[in-house]
């Protein structure tokens, strides 16, 4: 650093900040899009290139392989109530209730016939 520059703590800094981040005003760069645990936005500037900070995954690359894909989609899993066979299974007793109503519509009126 310059002579000048140390002397003064608040004179402007000239070439590249520190972790190879270009020069420019910090305030004036994008926010983070996640939001707190306290519902607020995050505050901190979002990657470059990127709408997260940091530390809400603006690093992030995501899973590479097919494997760690796999292991994405199961730590993310919940209940399963959604899922692709709980959604055949509920289409099927949809129509098992429907035929039920049906027929519960017909029994009363085969009993007047008798």
């Amino acid at each position: 650093m310059h002579n000048k520059t140390a002397n003064e703590p608040h004179a402007k800094r000239r070439g590249w900040l520190k972790n190879a981040n270009p020069p420019g005003n910090p305030a004036s760069a994008l926010r983070c899009g996640a939001r707190t645990r306290k519902g607020t936005p995050c505050g901190c500037p979002a990657v470059r290139g990127k709408k997260r900070c940091r530390m809400h995954g603006g690093l992030s690359t995501g899973p590479r392989t097919a494997a760690g894909l796999g292991r994405s989609k199961r730590a993310r899993w919940r209940h399963g109530r959604f899922s692709a066979e709980a959604r055949q299974e509920m289409a099927h007793f949809r129509e098992l209730l429907r035929e039920c109503k049906e027929l519960a519509e017909l029994v009363p009126r085969l009993l007047e016939r008798r």
